[in-house]
């Protein structure tokens, strides 16, 4: 019993100490002229990106340029791994598989996942989230397949690593011409508006941002499909 007050007074005075000792431990920070500039335009002002989501705005209107060439970098990580992986021999798959019940649980878990990552793609200039993001959640999805099911059965539903890196392309060259557009209408490079509308019928799509998220979603999903599909060991899983 002794014990348990003294530990409890203890616990009391740690509490205690961290209440009154915490806002001294903080430091107090100032917003800098940078930071204000984006809050103040992000979405309102003269030089607004059309987004309510200061993140997004500044991934890929304030500082686009540097976004596009990451989503560049990616791109050639891609093809050099599928350069790299491209004269390793076929492999043969077993039978061999999760239960059912695990399988029906993947498929489920599979399109709730297609889900979220498609609403988190398609809704980043809006709230938390991205192309990036989403693409992110996106890859998870044939993942699970091939863990639960196999390779194989990924590749016989359609989705080889030449499909993905098809989608993975058109998901950049959206991003390029997205990019280069406004250069042919007199403005600059990768500018947002006025070139693209901030709302369609009357939903607000915040320019050329709802574009590049698009886009990145299929890319990034498609290039870590890739990579699945090479580091993959196509043994253990069944065909169905």
């Amino acid at each position: 019993m002794r014990k348990f007050i003294t530990l409890s007074l203890i616990m009391l005075a740690v509490i205690a100490g961290a209440y009154y000792l915490s806002p001294h431990l903080v430091p107090k920070t100032e917003l800098n002229a940078l930071g204000e500039f984006y809050l103040r335009n992000s979405y309102f002002g003269e030089y607004s990106a059309g987004s309510p989501e200061v993140v997004t705005a500044i991934l890929w209107d304030y500082r686009g340029l540097d976004t596009y060439f990451e989503t560049a970098v990616l791109f050639m990580a891609i093809i050099g791994a599928v350069s790299i992986f491209r004269n390793m021999p076929n492999v043969s798959f077993h039978p061999y598989g999760f239960t059912d019940i695990t399988k029906t649980g993947v498929k489920i878990v599979g399109l709730i996942t297609f889900v979220a990552a498609a609403t988190t793609a398609f809704h980043g200039h809006i709230t938390p989230g991205g192309g990036f993001q989403g693409g992110s959640m996106l890859a998870v999805v044939p993942l699970l397949v091939i863990v639960a099911f196999s390779k194989k059965a990924l590749e016989k539903a359609g989705l080889t690593k030449e499909r993905a890196l098809v989608i993975r392309t058109i998901g950049l060259l959206t991003i390029a011409i997205v990019a280069f557009y406004p250069l042919l209408v007199g403005g600059y490079f990768m500018q947002n508006l006025p070139v693209y509308p901030k709302e369609l019928y009357g939903m607000l799509v915040s320019g050329s941002l709802s574009l590049f998220n698009m886009a990145e979603f299929l890319a990034v999903g498609a290039g870590f499909t890739i990579i699945f599909l090479l580091l993959s060991n196509p043994e253990g899983g069944s065909e169905a």
